[in-house]
């Protein structure tokens, strides 16, 4: 329930609470006068006054617990018993009430228009049907009396005046129930515009980050997982390019009904943002995280959508991201940063396929002694830290880690050599720890100071790593990622073979992704241009051979880029 809901059941709930103590005092007001005016012929006999007091003083401080009952404890209450209160309030309300009415004359009683407070507080609390049941038993009661107080008589005026009570009772209950139910369809279409996406019909972003919240929040209280799965349109832009907007709007109705239909009832669905879906699936494992997924890139590969034989593979398919927290996210924003990721390596590894997130130092931890478990930790809370100072920098070393793969795989590489390439890619920057933000993303050129400031950050980054035994294989790639082929790179100027095999392999992707990316000082070069640029400076600044191979990569991964 969002905040305007609650505000409004709030205010609702002090109106009825108002009605019911005012009613309570009018209760007390008609004990007073039947004690008080000295007419004993409606109360008994004398003996009866200190019953009545016995009565009424009871009455007084069950006025004063309600009210304090009302206006603090009662709110704070969860909502599953809301019900029940409500439930037995009314039931307290009706007994009290036909106490009075007995006590002051019972089918001669002045007082039978009490109940009306109870029908109408009910109607607009819990809607028609508990207004008119509250409205019918009211009716039962005072006619019933009406027939036990003058069964013998022929013509019983009061039962039949009272008929008209009852009729007033239910005409009551029935209208005022019919606004409540129309106000509340209304409103109910209101939310709908708020919180669903109008193209598609599932929920929208905004709703989407309450929803994750709060379910977050259930998570950590209930210590339950919460999974997260992101899907997105392959070649989406391509299908738009083609058919235009109108066509693409077609597609993502339909994504939208697949997924709606391919996970559970009680999972939220919506659309995070132009042709990418999120589904929050709380208490879900990630193995169960992982079949529903599953299931949805199925389900859309095999869904015909019009005009899908001109797309690049002939297919509309989707690539699928997921994650878990508390297991691979501490919180909401790292739940969505996480699934992101996955879903970007998802898109980067041939598309229509689900990818779970994995952390590349939670991979290392598997492989290095536990004496060094604690280091490794501490190495990935300095590089989100690095990240949370520069966002160009955590991009970019996520877009290293995937270029890195890809050419690992160009490249034959063992998986000794692979994981220490991937390894390297991940850490290569963890030096800029030391390097002040003001630098990192300044955006003029940097001053010689800054410069020379900035071009310790490989030795920092050994500095940092070095006591990591299973690391050691990796401090080369840290070291000299920013060495030249031809001799005038840093820290150490070497050159040819001189400079270790996958600090090369690391020079040419680094440089490349620096190429193409948004820098704070350097105008973003297209892939295109990055290419040329890497054929330009083979012999130069990079491994002629390695740059060959990773130029194929790129070309063979055209169409994502």
């Amino acid at each position: 329930m969002n905040s305007v809901q609650i505000d409004k059941q709030k205010q609702i709930g002090d109106i009825v609470s108002t009605v019911k103590l005012a009613s309570l005092l009018f209760t007390g007001i008609i004990l007073f006068k039947y004690i008080f005016t000295g007419d004993t012929s409606q109360i008994g006999y004398q003996s009866l006054y200190y019953e009545m007091i016995s009565i009424l003083l009871p009455l007084l401080i069950l006025l004063f617990i309600y009210f304090v009952w009302t206006f603090s404890t009662k709110n704070k209450l969860s909502s599953k018993y809301d019900n029940i209160v409500n439930k037995g309030e009314t039931f307290l309300f009706i007994l009290l009430f036909s106490i009075i009415i007995y006590i002051s004359g019972a089918n001669e009683s002045n007082y039978k228009f009490l109940f009306l407070f109870i029908i109408i507080t009910t109607t607009i609390q819990s809607g028609m049907k508990h207004g008119m049941i509250t409205a019918i038993i009211s009716s039962i009661i005072i006619l019933s009396m009406d027939l036990v107080m003058m069964p013998a008589s022929e013509v019983n005026i009061y039962f039949e005046n009272d008929l008209i009570l009852a009729g007033i009772f239910i005409l009551t209950a029935w209208p005022l129930g019919f606004y409540v139910k129309i106000e509340g369809e209304h409103i109910k279409k209101l939310e709908d515009m708020v919180n669903f996406d109008g193209l598609t019909n599932v929920y929208n972003h905004r709703y989407f980050q309450d929803k994750l919240k709060e379910k977050i929040e259930i998570g950590r209280k209930e210590n339950k997982p919460v999974s997260m799965i992101f899907i997105d349109i392959d070649y989406f832009k391509h299908y738009n390019d083609l058919y235009g907007h109108q066509k693409g709007d077609n597609i993502l109705r339909e994504l939208a009904e697949i997924v709606t239909k391919s996970v559970r009832e009680k999972d939220v669905v919506a659309r995070y943002g132009g042709e990418e879906f999120a589904v929050i699936l709380e208490d879900t494992t990630e193995r169960e995280t992982l079949e529903i997924a599953e299931r949805i890139r199925a389900n859309v590969e095999e869904t015909y959508f019009d005009g899908e034989e001109n797309q690049p593979k002939g297919k509309i398919t989707a690539s699928i991201g997921i994650s878990v927290f508390p297991d691979k996210a501490k919180d909401e924003l790292e739940l969505i940063k996480s699934a992101d990721d996955a879903l970007y390596r998802a898109k980067f590894f041939n598309k229509n396929r689900v990818e779970t997130y994995t952390s590349i130092l939670d991979d290392l931890k598997k492989n290095i002694d536990d004496k060094d478990i604690e280091l490794v930790t501490s190495i990935k809370t300095l590089i989100s830290i690095i990240n949370a100072k520069d966002r160009y920098t955590y991009s970019h070393v996520e877009r290293v880690v995937i270029y890195s793969r890809l050419l690992a795989d160009k490249l034959k590489l063992s998986e000794i050599d692979k994981s220490n390439l991937i390894y390297g890619a991940y850490m290569h920057d963890i030096g800029k720890i030391n390097i002040p933000k003001e630098i990192l993303v300044k955006r003029m050129k940097l001053e010689k100071e800054e410069w020379e400031e900035l071009k310790q950050h490989p030795d920092n980054g050994v500095e940092i790593i070095k006591s990591v035994e299973s690391l050691k294989d990796v401090i080369p790639l840290i070291k000299h990622h920013h060495e030249r082929y031809d001799g005038k790179g840093y820290p150490n100027g070497l050159s040819g073979e001189e400079i270790p095999y996958l600090a090369r392999v690391l020079t040419v992707v680094d440089s490349f992704d620096a190429m193409t990316s948004n820098r704070p000082y350097n105008r973003r070069k297209s892939y295109e241009e990055g290419i040329e640029e890497l054929r330009k400076c083979s012999g130069a600044q990079f491994d002629p051979e390695i740059a060959k191979a990773f130029i194929e990569v790129i070309e063979s991964n055209a169409a994502f880029l």
